[in-house]
């Protein structure tokens, strides 16, 4: 099931979700593929550290995370990708790697690519490796509060 947390948050909000469970997968292809979801919707969740702190970053399956737009957008140079070491910690209930991507749960800033914005819905690991939740998207964002920004570019083959 998916992490008691999430789904108490999103029970306490009345908003509605569907689990998807799939077979195990790791990758953001793999996942959008066992799960039968298309990867522009699946949004995979990215953890940086901005200045020190760490940030969330939402992005489509299909996408990589750049950088350099990340740098404009928060105003600082100091943008890196966190080692599973700084964060670790802070989702002991979730696998690593299969975050949701709901950091205002876990005291965090999130940044979301706006191609996410294009969605209805979408899907996001549930703190396993064999679980998605679906939601709309408009739900997500009432809850989350992100930053959306042009925050990524396609991913490299």
């Amino acid at each position: 099931m998916p992490i008691r947390k999430l789904r108490e948050f999103l029970d306490s909000h009345a908003v509605r979700y569907f689990v998807v469970s799939h077979s195990p997968a790791y990758t953001a292809q793999e996942i959008a593929a066992s799960a039968h979801v298309p990867g522009k919707e699946l949004a995979k969740t990215v953890i940086v550290t901005i200045a020190g702190k760490l940030a969330m970053v939402v992005l489509p399956a299909s996408r990589q995370l750049d950088f350099e737009l990340l740098r404009g957008v928060t105003g600082t140079g100091e943008v890196q990708l966190a080692s599973e070491k700084e964060f670790v910690d802070l989702f002991p209930e979730c696998e690593i790697g299969a975050m949701p991507p709901f950091g205002n749960l876990y005291g965090m800033e999130v940044y979301v690519s706006e191609e996410l914005e294009e969605d209805d819905e979408i899907a996001f690991n549930a703190g396993a490796h064999t679980e998605l939740l679906r939601l709309s998207y408009e739900h997500y964002k009432r809850l989350v509060h992100p930053k959306v920004a042009k925050l990524s570019r396609a991913a490299v083959k």
